[in-house]
C-alpha cells in the first residue's frame, strides 16, 4: 500500500495511529495527532524519497468479485455522515465502500482547524448499508484497515439525497453546477499520457477535511497523492455555490522519477458526436458528448475555440502558450432540443473551466481525442504541459482554480463562436443537390458568431481570415442569421492532393484590420481520394 511506505519514517508514523473509539468525535476513532499543510508537504517530500508502496493489496473476496450493480447498491449510512451532529449544518460528506474497480484502499481524517488535531475514521461494516448486494460482512469483521474508495458531499436542502461533489478512482473528481448532474471529470495529476511508455495513474491515499460550522458553505479538504513516479500535496478549498461550485487548488509535487510529460489540472471528458461530427450519431440523438469545446484564454490575451472531434485515429495536439490566462471544456450547448436524451441530459452537463493562480511559465495546453464508438467510454483529455522537463528530485508548485459551471466565469469581449457545422460541399446554399451533383467535391464549413461587436462592424464590412495547412477555402460567404442574431460563415475546402492528413484551419473575424472575434481552430481529416465522391441517398442497393 502507497501510504505504508510512510508509516516508516520517524515523526510521520505516529500520525496515522489508531486508539479506541471516542463518542464525542462522531465516526473519528482514531488517536488525535497534530496536523496541517506543512506537515502534509513533508509528508509528500519524505514519501518521494523511497520506493513506491505498489499496487494496492487484495480485497477480500466478497468485495473483489462485485458487479457493478451490487456495488452500486451498497450505500454509505446517513446517520454516520462526517457532520451528521453539527446543527444547520449546510454541508455533509460520505464515503465510498472499497470494491469491484476501486480496490485502493483510501484513508479518511476528521480535522479541527482549531487545534490542528486530525483523528482518522476507520473502516466498520456499520457506516453502510449493504441492501442485496450480496457482500459477505462477516469477512469485513475487523478490518478497520480497509479505509474507503473514496468521498462525495452533499449541500443543504439536499442532504443525503443528491451529491454535488465526489472524489473517487486514483485521483479523480467532479462536481456540478446548479442542474445536480455530472459530466466530465478532473483529475489530480497525469503522468506520461501521450508518450511511449504506459500511462500512469496518481492515487490520492489520503484525505484530511477540517470540520466546518454550521452556516458554511465552503470547507478545505487535504489530499496526500502518491505514484510510481511522484508524490503531492494537496489543498482543496471548496465553494458550494448555488449555481457553480468553485475548487481553490494548491499542490506541491515531488518527483521521484524522471517524467516524460506531466499533466497539470487534466480533466477527462466525452464527445462522440455533434453539429462537426456526426459519424457516429445513427441513434435517435443528434448530439451526444459531455463538452463541446476546449476554450483557451492565452497569455498574450487572444481567445481560441476549438471544437472537439470524435477522430477515425488518436489525435495529441499541443497549443503552445506562456503564463496561460485560462482553459477548459466547455459545454456551451444547453438546448434540450439539440440532444433529445432524457437518460444523459446532455444538455446540463457542466463546464469545467481552470484559471491559473501562479505564474505557469511556458508550456502547451495539450488535447488529446480518442476514437470512441459510443458515449459510455471517455475519449478526451486535456491538461496543461509545463515545457520544462520533470527530472527526479524536483520539485514544483502550482496554484489554479477550477470552475464546475454551466457557462464559464470569464469570455471574451470580442464575437465567439456559437456552433460549427459540416456537410457536403461544392454547391450553392440554399441549392440542395437533387437531379445531380457537383463535379468537384468539396467539403463545407458552417461557423456561427454572435455577441462582440458584430452589428456595429457589419456596415464598415467584416472580413473572414481562412487560414489552412492544405487545400484551398472557396465558396467564402458572410450570412447574418436572424433566430441567433449572428453572423454565419460559410466556405468549400477543396482538395489538392491525395493526402489524409488532418487539415489544419484557421478562423478569424476582421473588420478595417482589427480582429472582432475570437480564433477558431479546427483539425479536418479528409477522406481518401477513391472517397471524394457524392452518394446518391435514393439509389437503393
Amino acid at each position: 500500500m502507497a501510504v505504508a511506505a510512510v508509516c516508516g519514517t520517524s515523526g510521520v508514523a505516529s500520525l496515522f495511529s489508531q486508539a479506541a473509539f471516542a463518542e464525542d468525535a462522531g465516526i473519528a476513532d482514531g488517536q488525535t495527532r497534530r496536523f496541517d499543510y506543512a506537515v502534509l508537504q513533508a509528508m509528500a517530500h519524505d514519501l518521494a524519497r523511497q520506493p513506491w508502496g505498489g499496487a494496492p493489496r487484495d480485497l477480500p473476496p466478497t468485495l473483489a468479485n462485485l458487479t457493478p450493480q451490487a456495488y452500486n447498491s451498497i450505500q454509505y449510512d446517513a446517520n454516520h455522515s462526517l457532520w451528521n451532529n453539527i446543527e444547520e449544518r449546510k454541508l455533509d460528506i460520505q464515503f465510498f465502500h472499497v470494491g469491484m474497480g476501486f480496490r485502493r484502499r483510501v484513508r479518511m481524517f476528521s480535522l479541527d482547524a482549531s487545534t490542528q488535531q486530525a483523528r482518522e475514521i476507520h473502516f466498520r461494516p456499520e457506516l453502510f448499508k449493504y441492501n442485496d448486494a450480496g457482500v459477505d460482512t462477516r469477512q469485513l469483521e475487523g478490518q478497520s484497515d480497509l479505509g474507503f474508495a473514496g468521498f462525495r458531499v452533499f449541500k443543504a436542502p439536499e442532504l443525503a439525497r443528491r451529491d454535488i461533489v465526489a472524489f473517487l478512482g486514483a485521483s479523480y473528481f467532479r462536481a456540478v453546477d446548479s442542474t445536480y448532474q455530472y459530466g466530465l471529470s478532473a483529475r489530480g495529476l497525469a503522468v506520461d499520457t501521450f508518450t511511449d511508455t504506459p500511462e500512469e495513474f496518481p492515487d490520492f491515499t489520503s484525505f484530511w477535511f477540517e470540520t466546518v460550522k454550521g452556516d458554511a458553505t465552503v470547507f478545505t479538504v487535504y489530499a496526500l497523492l502518491d505514484s510510481p513516479s511522484i508524490t503531492g500535496a494537496y489543498k482543496f478549498t471548496i465553494h458550494c455555490q448555488d449555481t457553480q461550485v468553485i475548487m481553490d487548488v494548491e499542490n506541491h509535487l515531488y518527483a521521484r522519477k524522471d517524467i516524460k510529460q506531466l499533466g497539470i489540472a487534466p480533466m477527462t471528458s466525452m464527445f462522440s458526436c455533434g453539429n462537426n461530427e456526426r459519424r457516429m450519431c445513427d441513434t435517435i440523438h443528434p448530439q451526444i458528448h459531455d463538452s463541446d469545446r476546449l476554450s483557451m484564454w492565452l497569455g498574450n490575451g487572444e481567445w481560441v475555440c476549438r471544437p472537439l472531434n470524435n477522430p477515425q485515429k488518436l489525435q495529441f495536439n499541443a497549443f503552445q502558450d506562456k503564463n496561460p490566462r485560462g482553459f477548459g471544456l466547455l459545454q456551451l450547448d444547453r438546448d434540450f432540443s439539440h440532444y433529445q436524451d432524457v437518460m444523459g441530459w446532455y444538455n446540463k452537463r457542466p463546464s469545467l473551466w481552470v484559471e491559473p493562480r501562479n505564474q505557469w511559465g511556458k508550456g502547451a495546453v495539450s488535447l488529446m481525442e480518442i476514437p470512441t464508438t459510443g458515449e459510455t467510454l471517455d475519449n478526451i483529455v486535456c491538461f496543461w504541459q509545463p515545457e520544462k522537463a520533470v527530472k527526479a528530485g524536483d520539485e514544483l508548485d502550482f496554484r489554479y482554480r477550477l470552475y464546475w459551471s454551466a457557462q464559464p466565469p470569464v469570455s471574451t469581449p470580442l464575437a465567439r463562436v456559437l456552433a460549427t457545422r459540416t456537410g457536403m460541399g461544392g454547391f450553392p446554399e440554399g441549392w440542395a443537390p437533387g437531379e445531380h451533383y457537383p463535379d468537384k467535391w468539396a467539403r463545407r464549413f458552417a461557423i456561427d458568431f454572435v455577441g462582440g461587436d458584430l452589428k456595429a462592424a457589419a456596415p464598415r464590412g467584416i472580413e473572414p481570415v481562412i487560414t489552412l495547412s492544405s487545400g484551398e477555402a472557396k465558396q467564402i460567404e458572410i450570412l447574418y442569421v436572424e433566430p441567433f442574431d449572428g453572423y454565419r460563415i460559410l466556405f468549400d475546402w477543396y482538395p489538392t492532393t491525395d493526402s489524409t492528413d488532418p487539415v489544419e484551419m484557421r478562423l478569424f473575424l476582421r473588420c478595417q484590420g482589427e480582429a472582432i472575434s475570437e480564433t477558431w481552430l479546427y483539425q479536418y481529416f479528409p477522406p481518401a481520394a477513391d472517397k471524394r465522391n457524392y452518394v446518391d441517398d435514393r439509389i437503393m442497393k
